[in-house]
Parts: C-alpha cells; sequence; structure tokens
C-alpha cells in the first residue's frame, strides 16, 4: 500500500510540476506583451514645441505645441501657423512683431537651446524639438 501511495504521490507531483512549467498559452510570455497589437497601439502624434519670445526670453509672447510629419521644415511650419513676413528667406515679423525702424534687432531662433547655424527654410524638423524664436539685439 505504500510502495502505491509512493507512485501516486511521485506521478501527481510529476504532473504538477510539468504543468507549472509548462507555457499556458492564455498568458503572453514576455515577448508577447511587448509587442503592440492593433487594439492597443495608439498614434502617437509628432509635434514640436515653438515659443515666441521677446529680449532673450525675458518676454513671452506665445508658446504652442505644433503637430509635424517627418521631413517637415522649420519655415513652412512656421509660415502655416503664424503670420510671418520674411526677406530673403529672414524672418522679419511673426504676428505682427517685427523690430522698430532703426533697432538692431532680428529675430533669432534656438532648437532645444542651441542657436541654430542654417536658416529656418532649411531646418529639419524632428519630434520633440523646442524651437525658441526670440526678437533680440544682435551684437
Amino acid at each position: 500500500m505504500k510502495k502505491w501511495m509512493l507512485s501516486l504521490f511521485t506521478i501527481f507531483s510529476a504532473l504538477i510540476l510539468a504543468v507549472g512549467c509548462s507555457n499556458d498559452p492564455a498568458t503572453p510570455t514576455q515577448e508577447e506583451s511587448t509587442e503592440a497589437t492593433p487594439e492597443t497601439t495608439e498614434v502617437q502624434e509628432e509635434v514640436i514645441t515653438v515659443t515666441i519670445s521677446k529680449d532673450e526670453g525675458e518676454e513671452v509672447l506665445s508658446e504652442k505645441e505644433i503637430a509635424i510629419e517627418e521631413n517637415d521644415i522649420l519655415m513652412d511650419v512656421m509660415k502655416e501657423n503664424y503670420d510671418i513676413e520674411e526677406d530673403n528667406g529672414f524672418i522679419t515679423s511673426i504676428d505682427g512683431v517685427a523690430p522698430e525702424e532703426g533697432e538692431e534687432k532680428a529675430w533669432m531662433y534656438f532648437v532645444n537651446d542651441e542657436m541654430a547655424m542654417v536658416g529656418a527654410a532649411e531646418y529639419e524638423l524632428k519630434a520633440g524639438y523646442k524651437i525658441v524664436f526670440d526678437l533680440q539685439a544682435w551684437e
């Protein structure tokens, strides 16, 4: 009788061990759980933040998030979202804000706190960029 119970216990233990170690199809594996499914995938809109300011940020005129698409050019995005006046590729006025006649100020722009080295008509945008246009004295 003891031999029969020992055999039954061994089979039962092996069965529990086998079931416990099996890959249950109802429970996703780590690889499966990180995959996006159509039902749970949200299309994340790519945006940039544009700030318009004066005098090195002393006065913020506006700030907004703007949706962009891959390979958008800054000048095009600015024209779509602001009233822009330009002269030979240089922005001279944003939403009617321009330097006074004779004032040695110009619109400078910065991308992620660094002054851009090309004009806005050549700058290709990436999602998450923080753009600041600042009307400031040129020195």
